[in-house]
């Protein structure tokens, strides 16, 4: 699917109407890997235009933040007030990446292969 092109006279002022005026989301827990996934029992009515588009996105299944400002061409900022307010309101739910410092070692994965590799 190739992302939407960006529309003749899409200025400055664009994302600023975007966001209603905010710089910054209502919350700060959003990084680009995170994981949206949309809530299917939620009601699209009265949403704004892009975050009408953002919900149907992620009605799809689970998209990074990454991802849903390129399908949307928006900057990742703007990307993360909508988020933001469609988190409040209850029409997504998030899931943060793993911290690396919960990530196995290399050296136990390696040797997990070695014993199932030795099994077979």
């Amino acid at each position: 699917m190739t992302p939407p092109t960006p529309r003749r006279g899409q200025g400055l002022v664009r994302p600023y109407v975007v966001t209603e005026g905010r710089a910054y989301p209502t919350r700060n827990t959003f990084d680009l890997v995170t994981l949206v996934i949309a809530q299917h029992d939620r009601p699209l009515a009265g949403l704004s235009p892009e975050k009408r588009r953002l919900m149907e996105l992620c009605l799809g299944g689970p998209l990074s933040v990454a991802e849903i400002a390129g399908h949307l061409v928006l900057p990742v900022s703007v990307t993360k007030v909508l988020l933001g307010d469609l988190v409040d309101s209850g029409h997504l739910i998030t899931r943060a990446p793993i911290p690396s410092a919960e990530l196995p070692e290399a050296q136990i994965l390696q040797e997990v292969l070695d014993g199932l590799r030795a099994r077979l």
